[in-house]
């Protein structure tokens, strides 16, 4: 199953949905031995809430919910992240590597909503921005049996959506580099290394100031071009509840650090306003069904 633990700063609200990309771990209960794939029709619910900043690149940080599903139907594994949803086209055979195809589409929600309250009045003075409806796709492939055991897995994959609601009409490519490991029946944990890229439109969108916009808020007027936006480093946690991960009750945990980059760093909107280093902290609960 594709991970979206490494896009972290797609917008506020889905960066705290991104943490619920936790793991569904199956064993064959012939032999008792873990299986590197989910049986058909399990599923895990997640309900969370993250500390996560008021924009993309903002220094305020808000309280958000973040609930999650993630399963198997038919072989076919698919999650829902926040305000993302994204279905792996190949069936989850169990084997070593596993080449992953599908769908994606989002909502971006940075500074839109009432959910994306933005504290600080100099952006405010900004005005709201439009929902962004990004649609698109990614690849990747995983290796099961990579360093700590036969059921640690490594993966890669590359995603590419681009907005058709008219807002800002451009696209965004993220790369992750993603490795898990179950440290037990009980424990898992993963480290996750990913980068934004993104179009001039998409740059403008989000960080170019007018003049008019300078004299509203008081910030410089800026251009932004598109190029590499951020760079992520996010570490997620697994402990069941129940002593055993392929059913009941567990605690989620996620911490992740991103850097912006390029003109989206230098933007008055995170240079003055803000920070161009970004925090997310999510803790919550997860039921997985039989």
């Amino acid at each position: 199953m594709r991970s979206h633990i490494g896009r972290i700063q797609r917008a506020t609200f889905m960066t705290a949905g991104l943490m619920l990309a936790t793991p569904t771990i199956a064993q064959d209960e012939e032999n008792d031995q873990p299986r590197t794939s989910v049986r058909l029709d399990k599923f895990r619910i997640i309900v969370a809430g993250a500390l996560a900043p008021d924009y993309v690149g903002s220094d305020d940080y808000s309280v958000i919910p973040a609930p999650s599903i993630r399963g198997t139907l038919d072989g076919f594994n698919f999650e829902t992240l926040g305000t993302s949803f994204d279905v792996d086209l190949f069936r989850d055979n169990g084997r070593a590597i596993d080449l992953q195809l599908g769908p994606v589409i989002g909502l971006n929600l940075d500074r839109t909503s009432r959910l994306n309250r933005v504290k600080d009045a100099q952006v405010a003075a900004l005005g709201k921005l439009k929902r962004a409806v990004e649609v698109g796709g990614y690849v990747g492939i995983a290796k099961t049996g990579v360093v700590t055991s036969a059921y640690d897995s490594l993966s890669f994959s590359v995603s590419w959506q681009k907005d058709v609601a008219g807002a800002h009409d451009s696209y965004i490519l993220s790369p992750t580099l993603d490795y898990a490991t179950p440290l037990s029946k009980r424990s898992y944990a993963g480290i996750a290394l990913s980068a934004d890229f993104v179009g001039d439109k998409y740059a403008s969108y989000y960080y170019s100031i007018s003049e008019a916009g300078a004299l509203a808020s008081g910030l410089p007027s800026f251009t932004a071009k598109g190029g590499l936006k951020d760079v992520s480093l996010t570490l997620t946690g697994l402990q069941s509840l129940s002593g055993d991960l392929r059913h009941g009750w567990s605690l989620v945990a996620l911490v992740s650090f991103t850097r912006l980059m390029g003109d989206a760093s230098r933007s008055p909107i995170v240079s003055i306003a803000g920070s161009n280093r970004q925090w997310l902290a999510g803790l919550g609960v997860s039921y997985a069904f039989k």
